[in-house]
């Protein structure tokens, strides 16, 4: 017998509960393989530790204390997905969501933190809900794909302009007096904070294109390094380094956004988030499955009910504790690419994340020019849904998928309105409106409203009346 079987037979032989829970022999694998699985996915999205702090710290949220939270849900959450679902999926604090809360609804809207919160929380709450009531297809059979698809794009670009504006790398400037107040432009490549950025975002992507799980991760602990060594204290220690959790941000939360935006904006913030959430969980726990032969024959998620609910109530806890909404995270992927096939792996990666929390204090020595690197790539990483690509059903079955006709106005007006509208005005609510909007007066002049689902037509009404709020009710938000 192998050294690696006799260790599977010992741990199987001392540890018969985790055969029971998880069935490791019936999915292949055994508690080795496992546990290095686990590590592997801890490892590559351990970033998130390091980059939700700067993301939401950038909308005056205490980065100790949001690492803290973000070490917490992701733990706990992931640790729930395994054992529940016995899946190898990892959550987390979503990159593109946490955007939304900082920049979105604290920074454009004006909430307060506790307020932002509030929202993820409503939209989780309203998620659930959907799920358990088996409505999650109606909402992917009324929502278009290349809207769907224009979603995730656009809050990739959002990410990615957020990355280069921490970095550095791009700026406002004055404009001139009666044409214009500012306009961006690219900054003098001449400083250590861009330096350190750049030699990041270097470092990203020469090991990503070496396939080097851990790449992120590593370019921001290099990136770390760097902003120490250079002239102009681009980086401090901070003074009590080891000073454990901060739990403060738990509970940490208001549902006076109603009040304050008006019942049409906050209900509006509140579904365009969860748009932004539900698809991003729809395509990580496919894309996911399908490696790791979760999909039944026609692509389906097999009993997709249990990681939904899972997801869904990671949004809830993600608000409660103020890390943002917790989802179902792409970087799963290297778990399984290791081996893992059971929810013994998202066990292992929970264990970590809590086993994180007495060094979360670490994470405000970390520069925003360090995690700006992290945003660009993965914003990048979110445009991929454009691209055409097949896809392998576990039956051997190849099938395409479409990538977004640009050339037909009626496709690519929508869609291209979504994308850009995100990063342009700060607003995931603009882009999402716009998109819906733009879809249904299309189809409607080109004589084919019939083609659109009858609830498109009240979503893209309630927008209208949304981006009319100024003239129409003379309003202030």
């Amino acid at each position: 017998m192998s050294q690696d079987h006799a260790f599977a037979g010992d741990a199987g032989g001392s540890a018969g509960g985790l055969e029971r829970l998880f069935h490791l022999r019936e999915h292949g694998t055994d508690v080795r393989t496992e546990v290095l699985a686990g590590l592997t996915t801890f490892v590559v999205m351990s970033y998130i530790i390091a980059v939700n702090p700067a993301v939401l710290g950038a909308a005056g949220l205490d980065a100790r204390a949001v690492a803290t939270s973000t070490c917490l849900v992701a733990g706990l959450l992931t640790i729930a997905m395994g054992i529940y679902t016995n899946r190898a999926f990892a959550l987390a604090p979503g990159l593109g969501l946490n955007a939304i809360v900082a920049f979105n609804l604290i920074g454009t809207m004006g909430l307060t933190p506790a307020e932002a919160m509030g929202v993820v929380v409503v939209e989780g709450l309203l998620i659930t809900l959907l799920v358990l009531l088996g409505v999650r297809k109606y909402v992917m059979d009324v929502v278009p794909f290349a809207l769907s698809r224009a979603i995730s794009v656009g809050i990739g670009f959002f990410i990615l302009f957020i990355g280069l504006r921490n970095a550095g790398i791009i700026t406002f400037i004055p404009g001139e007096t009666g044409t214009f107040d500012a306009l961006l432009s690219l900054t003098p490549l001449n400083t250590w904070p861009i330096f350190v950025a750049m030699v990041g975002l270097l470092v990203t992507i020469v090991l990503m294109a070496r396939r080097v799980p851990a790449a992120i991760l590593i370019g921001i602990i290099v990136a770390t390094v760097i902003a120490f060594l250079v002239p102009g204290n681009v980086a401090r220690l901070p003074e009590h380094a080891l000073a454990g959790p901060d739990f403060s941000l738990i509970g940490h939360v208001s549902f006076g956004f109603f009040g304050k935006l008006g019942l049409l904006t906050a209900v509006l913030a509140v579904v365009s988030f969860m748009l932004s959430d539900f698809f991003d969980t729809m395509g990580t726990l496919i894309g996911v499955g399908s490696e790791a032969g979760y999909l039944d024959e026609k692509g389906d998620l097999i009993d997709a009910q249990r990681p939904l609910l899972i997801d869904s109530l990671g949004a809830v806890a993600g608000g409660l504790v103020s890390a943002s909404s917790a989802t179902t995270y792409v970087e799963s992927a290297a778990g399984v690419a290791a081996g893992g096939r059971t929810g013994l792996v998202s066990v292992v990666t929970g264990i970590l994340f809590l086993l994180a929390l007495p060094f979360v204090a670490l994470v405000t020595a970390i520069p925003s020019v360090a995690t700006a690197p992290a945003l660009i790539v993965v914003g990048v990483l979110m445009v991929g849904v454009l691209s055409e690509g097949d896809r392998t059903a576990p039956d051997g079955t190849v099938t395409r998928r479409g990538a977004i006709d640009f050339r037909n106005l009626e496709e690519a007006l929508p869609v291209v309105l979504t994308m850009l509208l995100m990063p342009l005005t700060f607003s995931i609510t603009n882009g999402i409106g716009a998109g819906f909007v733009s879809y249904v007066l299309i189809k409607v002049a080109s004589g084919k409203g019939r083609e659109v689902h009858p609830a498109l037509y009240i979503v893209a009404l309630a927008f209208l009346v949304y981006f009319l709020r100024w003239a129409i009710f003379n309003a202030r938000f």
